[in-house]
């Protein structure tokens, strides 16, 4: 296994704007840096426990594989367009509808979050057991890959708080932006496209 290619793999699927990305972002807009980060915590162990999980369950997972990904994308679709109406609404700082920096709400993003289903459900399969079949193996990448996600997610808060004077200063547009994203994620998550 090329080791330089799966970091790469891993580090543009993870930094790339997603729904977690985006909500972190907005997070950070509306409540901070430090209330995003429990987003972040939550996010995290979620992405670590489904890579752990796909690495115990590969075969069984493999099986059930086209249906539970089908629910997933439903399940998470709607869950996004109900966060992009959240983050449409919210207006600048002094308004926060709905706290949707918490761990809670960043550990079930994560388990409908059809981009990371896909992720941890095929990373370990596909990269990993076909050249480190052992567990200790498995569960080294796993902890190498949640660490990944753990810094994507943290620069995402990092950025929102170098950009936190603009957010603010043009919070209609960017909710307005970062709510079509969401809508466009869910969309092309749901498998209707």
């Amino acid at each position: 296994m090329n080791i330089t290619t799966f970091i790469i793999y891993c580090v543009v699927v993870t930094f790339t704007p997603g729904p977690s990305n985006i909500v972190i972002l907005s997070s950070v807009q509306h409540y901070g840096a430090k209330k995003a980060m429990h987003y972040v915590y939550g996010a995290t162990l979620a992405f670590g426990l489904l890579l752990a999980a796909s690495a115990l369950l590969n075969q069984f997972l493999a099986g059930i594989l086209p249906g539970l990904v089908k629910v997933m994308q439903i399940l998470g679709s709607v869950y996004m367009l109900y966060l992009a109406f959240q983050i449409y609404k919210m207006g600048s700082t002094d308004t926060k509808p709905v706290q949707t920096a918490t761990f809670a709400t960043g550990l079930l993003m994560q388990f409908v979050n059809p981009k990371v289903i896909l992720f941890t459900l095929t990373v370990i399969p596909s990269y990993v057991f076909p050249y480190y079949p052992s567990t200790q193996a498995s569960f080294g990448f796993v902890i190498m890959i949640t660490v990944i996600g753990f810094l994507a997610f943290t620069t995402w808060v990092v950025c929102g708080t170098v950009f936190k004077q603009f957010l603010h200063k043009h919070y209609r547009i960017v909710n307005t932006l970062m709510a079509l994203f969401l809508v466009y994620s869910a969309v092309m998550g749901s498998g209707i496209i």
